[in-house]
């Protein structure tokens, strides 16, 4: 159901927190990897071309720390950080994946636009 202008205003100081922790730059990826299955972080970020693990483990902490994924620390030999989906995290799942399916469908369509306004741009 569409949003109002008025409700989308009313409640920007409510959801923009919660779409800046979700949208940030590598989460969709890492929650989309762990809702196929749990993961440890060498396999994240073999899996996430082009991320620093500085720049995984922030993102692993702030999706921890906002309830979305589950940190364990295995025992066995040797030992492992293994990262999973929490209830709360798959509930993404979907959106996620309507949003990757858009961005696979999409993709032409805004590589051409993005040539077109480069073409007019003067430089």
């Amino acid at each position: 159901m569409p949003y109002t202008e008025e409700q989308v205003i009313e409640t920007i100081p409510v959801v923009r927190p919660v779409l800046e922790q979700i949208a940030h730059r590598w989460s969709i990826l890492v929650l989309t990897f762990l809702c196929e299955e749990p993961k440890r972080f060498n396999a994240l970020k073999r899996r996430l071309d082009g991320i620093t693990q500085k720049a995984l483990t922030e993102t692993l902490r702030r999706l921890e720390r906002n309830g979305l994924i589950d940190r364990s620390v295995t025992t066995t030999s040797p030992i492992a950080v293994v990262y999973s989906i929490t209830p709360l995290g798959r509930t993404l799942q979907e959106p996620f994946l309507s949003l990757y399916d858009w961005a696979l469908n999409h993709q032409g369509d805004l590589r051409d636009a993005q040539t077109r306004f480069d073409r007019r741009r003067p430089d």
